[in-house]
């Protein structure tokens, strides 16, 4: 028996036939051992009745499905479940499976145990770094909803890395893990989204990756003032290199970029600051998503009202520039990323 258990969800094909072979089993009880946890969404090695029972029994004894442990989970009336979990050595992540009613069943995903980039109306960015999470917990995080869907007769269909963390700080785990939502859940690479809070360099090494994923950058002011009082990260990468990346992005990819917006009430959502922003967005191929501020404890700032929000997207269209105000989500159950840890563990 090896010391430590065999992580089923941290192995790709290769690793597991590697490691089934040194059981003494042939190849092909990789696949089928995949096809019962990513086809069936069976991570209980008892039910996978086409395994020989001795098998069964190693996997049992010898192998784990995942590494990280509930802590705490909320499910709010808008049907939206938020999950904190523990990961071996004590830090904890957060994950939020969204489902909405054209179908769309979206987990939100972390690729930090906190973060680094400090940005001030962020939970996550108020508690600082821990650390990166490797490749398998990262996609053990949509991995879990996927299995928990399938059981339900339902399929995990979207997948942002929007959770805690900064994933270009974290790049080549970050990207793996996209690789294996991909490959070992069937999730196209257009229904995958990676947001970043504007790492130039990552940005471009990302335009070459050949992907099709998304891009969100996380935008929230127009002027480098403005925006550098909020995420400090502007400070290293000002906005004009941060359009400039951007751009080239689109020219790489052919795919636009969605610049996300959060709304703080008499910070960055007047009539004045939407036409500024859409001065700033007018030779980008790109999207505004806006949604009002989620409440952190650590910052002020309060969520914009109804009717300042529909002026300023009316604005920015008026202008040419495509502009969706979504809903909050979950805001009875603490789902902006790093609320849920705060509320249960403190700061």
């Amino acid at each position: 028996m090896n010391d430590a258990p065999l992580d089923l969800y941290a192995l790709d094909l290769p690793e597991l036939e590697a490691a089934l072979a040194a059981w003494g089993q042939p190849r092909f009880r990789a696949k089928q051992v995949r096809q019962w946890l990513y086809d069936k969404g069976v991570t209980e090695p008892s039910q996978m009745s086409n395994l020989p029972r001795a098998l069964r029994e190693r996997l049992e004894a010898d192998a784990t499905v995942g590494r990280l442990a509930v802590a705490a989970e909320q499910r709010s009336t808008d049907g939206t479940i938020k999950r904190l979990y523990r990961l071996p050595e004590g830090q904890v992540v957060e994950s939020v499976l969204m489902k909405y009613r054209d179908g769309r069943r979206t987990a939100c995903i972390s690729s930090q145990a906190g973060c680094a980039m400090g940005c001030v109306f962020c939970a996550t960015g108020q508690m600082g770094f821990a650390r990166h999470l490797d490749t398998g917990e990262i996609f053990e995080q949509a991995a879990r909803f996927a299995a928990e869907l399938r059981s339900e007769g339902e399929r995990l269909s979207n997948v942002v890395l929007m959770g805690m963390g900064e994933p270009f700080h974290n790049y080549e785990p970050a990207v793996a893990a996209m690789r294996r939502l991909m490959g070992d859940l069937g999730i196209g690479a257009r229904r995958i989204t990676v947001s970043t809070v504007g790492l130039v360099p990552a940005i471009r090494r990302f335009a070459e990756e050949g992907l099709q994923v998304g891009l969100a950058v996380s935008l929230h002011a127009a002027s480098d003032d403005e925006r550098s009082s909020l995420m400090p990260v502007n400070r290293r990468w000002p906005l004009a290199e941060l359009m400039a990346a951007c751009r080239d992005y689109v020219e790489a990819t052919g795919r636009r970029v969605t610049f996300e917006w959060a709304l703080i009430q008499g910070t960055n959502d007047d009539v004045a600051t939407a036409r500024l922003l859409a001065k700033l967005l007018a030779d980008v191929h790109c999207h505004v998503n806006l949604i009002p501020l989620n409440p952190t404890g650590g910052y002020a700032g309060e969520a914009t009202g109804t009717e300042a929000a529909g002026a300023f997207v009316a604005e920015l269209e008026a202008r040419g520039i495509p502009a969706t105000l979504r809903v909050r989500r979950g805001i009875d159950i603490d789902a902006g990323c790093g609320q849920l840890k705060a509320k249960v563990l403190g700061p």
